[in-house]
C-alpha cells in the first residue's frame, strides 16, 4: 500500500518497479513492528546473525561479500552537467550516458526481490535544518542501518507532503559486480543512483551521498554549509557549554574527539564534553549572525577496530544495544562480537573471522576486516548532547582543521581571519602511516576533509566558503590543530585523546578575547604559558618544540600547495593564491 500521495516519489516507485520488476513493493511505516519482522526475515536469510540477547539486547552481526567492504571512490562519480562544475577531484561522466549504463545495470535487476521504499529525514523532523530522502531498495541490510543512521517512516512523508524538495535515490545490490559497480550522483537533479553494492557508505544514501556531496550543492545553492565535521559542545567550570566543529581526514582522531572524555583534572574541576556530532555537520546564518550547526544524522557509523574501553568509552557504550555490526570477529560461544584494538588478545572460545571462516589469531590474520563497522543509534552514547534532539542546531565558537604531520604543522595556531582561514581549510593535508598504504609520509591533500565528498568543483567550494564569511557579522574563529608532532626518533610529543581539551580550551579563550597569543607567519599561536599542562606529563619545553616551525617543512609545504592548487586553473579564487604567495614570501630563503 503507498503511503503518499506526493507525485515526485510515486513516479521514483512506480519508474523504478518498471525497470527493476521486484516481486513486491513494501512501503517502510517506520514502525517497531515491521522493522522487527524485517530483522527476522534477515536472520532467516543469513544477511544477519543475532547476537547475545542479554549481553548485546537487539544487536545483529552482518558479513558483507569479500569484494564489498568500503567506500569506492574511483567508482563515485558527480554527473553534473559539464565536467567543469564536477571539477578535477572527482570522477565525472556525461549524466546521458551514465543514465543509459545504470538502466543496463537495474533493468530486471531486483526480480524475485522485495523493493523497500525508505522515506528518510536528514535532520530532527520538520525541524528548519531537516531535508528529506527517498531511498528505494532491494536490501534489507540497507533498510535496518537506514532505519538507525537516519530517522524514517511515515512521519517523513507527513511532513515532505506534496513538495518536489526531496532527495530521490534508487539502490540495488544487483550481483555485487565490482565492475560494475557505481555510485552516483546527479547534483542538479537531487537524484543518487548506487548499484552493485551493499557496502555502509556506498549504499546508505543518507551518509556521505546526501548529506555531503547532494546537500554540499544544495548549501551552495541555498546559501548555507554541509560540511564532513564533528560538532562538540565544552562545558566548563561556570557551567557555560561553548560548541566547536572540526573536520580531520580519516586516522586522524575525529571520532575520539567527538567523544572526547576530559583529563581527570579537568573533570573534578567540572569540566563536560557533550557530542552532538561525529561526522557531518549542517551550518547555516542565524538570525544573531553567527553560524549554527546540527548533524543531521541519528546515529553513529563507525570504525570498529582500535574502538575499545580505553581509547574511547562512549563510542564502545553506543555500540551496547541495538547496533549492527559489519565484518567483525563472531565468539559462536557467546554470540557476543570482538575486533583489533578491543582487547589486546582475542577472547578464548570458537572464533569465526569477518569472512565466517574459523579463526583464533594463531596464524598472523586480522579477525576483524580493517575497516569494519558499528551502526549505533546516537542517543545510545553516554555523552549525547540534548541539543543533538532539538533540531534547531547549537551556535559555533570555533571552526578546527586537522592533520597528520610529523614536522609541518604546529600543535595549535588560529588563522588571521576568515579568508585566511579558508586557505588554512584548503591547504590541509595529511602523511600517510604505514598501515595505510605502505609508504610512509607521503603527503595526501584533502580540503576541509571533504575531497573524497564535495558534489562539485572545489575551487566553487572554496568560494562559497569565503562568500559565506561576507554573510556572517559573528563568524566562528578557524583553527589548526596538530596532535601528531613526532620528535627525531618518530614518538609523537603531544599525548593526544583527552588531554586534547587543553588546547580546545585555549582555542575557546581565543574565541571570547580571554587570553593573547603571539603572532607568526602562518596565524597567531598560544604564549606556552597558557595552555595548561598541569597531570599533561608535558613539559614546558616540549610544547615549544610542539610550537616550533620548521622553514624547510614550511617550503616543501608551500611548494605541494602550489602544485595542488594549479589543476583548479583561474577557477581558484584570488584569495587563496594571495594567502599562498604571502606564505611563500614569509619563509623564502
Amino acid at each position: 500500500m503507498e503511503l503518499t500521495q506526493n507525485p515526485s516519489v510515486l513516479e521514483l516507485v512506480r519508474k523504478t518497479a518498471e525497470l527493476t520488476t521486484p516481486k513486491e513493493i513494501v512501503w517502510i511505516d517506520g514502525s517497531e513492528a515491521q522493522l522487527e519482522s524485517l530483522r527476522k526475515i534477515a536472520v532467516e536469510t543469513g544477511e544477519l546473525i543475532k547476537l547475545n540477547e542479554e549481553k548485546l539486547p537487539g544487536c545483529y552481526l552482518n558479513r558483507s561479500d569479500v569484494n564489498d567492504v568500503a567506500r569506492v571512490e574511483g567508482r563515485t562519480f558527480i554527473c553534473s552537467r559539464t565536467r567543469e562544475e564536477a571539477g578535477p577531484t572527482n570522477n565525472w561522466m556525461d549524466p546521458d550516458e551514465m543514465k543509459a549504463k545504470l538502466h543496463e545495470i537495474l533493468r530486471g535487476a531486483m526480480a524475485g526481490r522485495t523493493m523497500y521504499v525508505i522515506p528518510y529525514a536528514m535532520g530532527v523532523i520538520g525541524s528548519p535544518f531537516a531535508k528529506y530522502g527517498i531511498e528505494v531498495t532491494d536490501s534489507i541490510y540497507v533498510v535496518l542501518n537506514m532505519a538507525i543512521m537516519t530517522r524514517i517512516g511515515t512521519k517523513v512523508l507527513d511532513a515532505l507532503g506534496d513538495s518536489s524538495d526531496v532527495i530521490l535515490g534508487v539502490h540495488s545490490k544487483v550481483t555485487l559486480d565490482p565492475e560494475n559497480r557505481y555510485i552516483v550522483h546527479f547534483p542538479e537533479e537531487n537524484k543518487i543512483i548506487s548499484v552493485n553494492s551493499n557496502y555502509g557508505g556506498n549504499v546508505l544514501q543518507g551518509k556521505k551521498c546526501f548529506s555531503l556531496r547532494i546537500a554540499s550543492v544544495l548549501g551552495r545553492r541555498e546559501g548555507w554549509l554541509a560540511e564532513h565535521m564533528l560538532i562538540l559542545g565544552i562545558q566548563n567550570p561556570k557551567g557555560e557549554v561553548r560548541y566547536v566543529t572540526g573536520a580531520f581526514p580519516s586516522a586522524c582522531g575525529k571520532t575520539n574527539l567527538a567523544m572526547l572524555i576530559p583529563p581527570e583534572g579537568y573533570r573534578k574541576n567540572g569540566w563536560k564534553c557533550w557530542t552532538v556530532g561525529d561526522d557531518i555537520a549542517w551550518l547555516r546564518v542565524g538570525p544573531d549572525g553567527r553560524l549554527w550547526a546540527v548533524n543531521p544524522e541519528n546515529g553513529f557509523f563507525g570504525v570498529a577496530p582500535g574502538t575499545s574501553q580505553k581509547s574511547n568509552p562512549n563510542a564502545l557504550a553506543s555500540t551496547s544495544k541495538n547496533t549492527i555490526f559489519t565484518n567483525v570477529v563472531l565468539n559462536e560461544d557467546d554470540m557476543t562480537v570482538w575486533w583489533e584494538g578491543m582487547t589486546k588478545q582475542p577472547p578464548k572460545g570458537h572464533l569465526r573471522n569477518w569472512k565466517g571462516e574459523v579463526w583464533d589469531g594463531s596464524d598472523g590474520t586480522r579477525g576483524a576486516h580493517p575497516n569494519s563497522r558499528f551502526t549505533a543509534p546516537a542517543e545510545n552514547c553516554p555523552c549525547i548532547s540534548e541539543e543533538f534532539f532539538k533540531g534547531t542546531g547549537v551556535p559555533i565558537s570555533a571552526i578546527i582543521f586537522g592533520g597528520r604531520r610529523a614536522k609541518t604543522a604546529p600543535l595549535v595556531y588560529q588563522s588571521r581571519d576568515w579568508a585566511h582561514g579558508v586557505f588554512v581549510g584548503a591547504t590541509m593535508a595529511s602523511e600517510t602511516t604505514a598501515a595505510a598504504t605502505g609508504a610512509v609520509g607521503v603527503v595526501r591533500r584533502d580540503p576541509m576533509a571533504m575531497r573524497p565528498f564535495c558534489g562539485y568543483n572545489m575551487a566553487d567550494y572554496w568560494q562559497h566558503w569565503l562568500d559565506m564569511g561576507e554573510k556572517l557579522p559573528n563568524a566562528p574563529k578557524i583553527f589548526n590543530v596538530n596532535w601528531f608532532r613526532t620528535d627525531d626518533n618518530g614518538r609523537f610529543l603531544w599525548p593526544g585523546f583527552g588531554d586534547n581539551l587543553r588546547v580546545l580550551e585555549w582555542i575557546l579563550k581565543r574565541c571570547f578575547d580571554e587570553v593573547g597569543a603571539d603572532e607568526t607567519v602562518i596565524g597567531y599561536e598560544p604564549k606556552p604559558e597558557d595552555i595548561n599542562l598541569d597531570g599533561s606529563g608535558v613539559t614546558v619545553e616540549t610544547l615549544r618544540a610542539l610550537l616550533t616551525l620548521d622553514a624547510e617543512s614550511w617550503r616543501e609545504n608551500c611548494a605541494g600547495i602550489r602544485e595542488y592548487f594549479e589543476q583548479f586553473g583561474d577557477k581558484l579564487p584570488h584569495e587563496l593564491r594571495e594567502e599562498l604567495e604571502a606564505l611563500e614570501k614569509a619563509f623564502a630563503e
